[in-house]
């Protein structure tokens, strides 16, 4: 069994507090639970240390001083995801995967395939499911009623598919997300361990990329509909009822409310949350957070950022501005 001893001494690590914790896995500072290791990446997350569940912390040099009297057993490193990254790969990466010829698994005649179609260990089929040509469904996926999933689709180990579910054409589940940092000037890659749900009555278009969370799975909830060559990067979660229009990309850990519309060739980057009945308009660029219901455009020219985040603080105040100055209200 692993223990915080053994991973302080795997990532050269300073450990302050029990060697002797047992680790089954890793969890989220939010979701761990007490035999799981988690991390933070960020002060923003700060706070939540003490309100988590998890056995043992790997955290940041730079934080000491401010938690060196906590009573949870913490790892101080120098770079928390090249730590994670290295954990993750010594003990929890598993990336075995076994493929059949569908036709050769006696046990799922009930399910209509089409031809070349290859099937994992361990993989569940409801009732009435259609599978197309081509078609790749490793380890571990569960796939409900009434399910029909088009011609070369790739779905990834660990995939839950729920009920009345369909995958277009060349879609591809549970892909590795673009979670990288630099080390010593190169990049790296934090392995994903993190999966893909799928809930009842989504429709998924063609050519589309929804990517496995890091450590807590990407979340599509009931009744989503998205466009042909939309991505979902890790750890994205889609709330009930939301349509998403083609080539829209939305960034890691973004939460998108339910209700939600979100236009063609929108961009929304990582860690922004928005609330429930929220539409945003085609091309629009998200940055920051959206908390009220409404209609929101935004869209800018390229230029210099300095210069940018000044017009954009600009803009916020017009209203101000031009109250002050006497102007007819904008």
């Amino acid at each position: 069994m692993l223990t915080s001893g053994d991973i302080s001494k795997l990532v050269k690590g300073t450990l302050l507090g029990k060697k002797n914790i047992p680790i089954s896995s890793i969890g989220s500072i939010d979701n761990a639970r007490e035999d799981q290791l988690s991390f933070l990446f960020s002060r923003k997350k700060f706070n939540n240390i003490l309100l988590s569940k998890a056995s043992v912390v790997l955290i940041s040099n730079d934080f000491f001083n401010e938690v060196s009297k906590s009573d949870k057993t913490l790892i101080f490193v120098d770079d928390v995801k090249h730590a994670l990254s290295t954990v993750i790969k010594s003990h929890f990466l598993n990336t075995k995967t076994l493929l059949k010829e569908a036709s050769s698994f006696k046990n799922l005649r009930h399910v209509n395939f089409g031809s070349n179609c290859y099937i994992g260990e361990n993989v569940t089929f409801g009732s009435n499911c259609r599978i197309g040509n081509n078609v790749v469904i490793e380890n571990n996926t569960s796939i409900g009623d009434n399910v029909e999933i088009l011609h070369n689709v790739v779905i990834h180990n660990n995939v839950s598919i729920s009920n009345n579910v369909k995958i277009d054409s060349g879609s591809i589940i549970g892909s590795e997300g673009f979670g990288n940092f630099l080390n010593q000037g190169k990049w790296n890659h934090i392995p994903h361990i993190g999966s893909v749900q799928i809930h009842d009555n989504v429709c998924v278009g063609s050519n589309c990329c929804i990517d496995r969370g890091t450590i807590d799975d990407t979340i599509i909830h009931n009744g989503v509909i998205i466009d042909n060559l939309v991505h979902i990067a890790h750890n994205v979660v889609i709330g009930e009822n939301s349509a998403i229009a083609a080539k829209v990309g939305i960034a890691g850990s973004s939460i998108i409310g339910k209700r939600n519309m979100i236009g063609g060739m929108v961009g929304i980057v990582n860690h922004v949350t928005t609330t429930d009945d929220v539409i945003i308009s085609a091309t629009s660029t998200i940055t920051r957070d959206i908390v009220e219901p409404g209609i929101y455009t935004g869209i800018y020219p390229a230029m210099l950022h300095q210069r940018w985040k000044r017009i954009t603080l600009l803009l916020t105040k017009l209203d101000k501005i031009a109250k002050f100055l006497n102007l007819k209200k904008i």
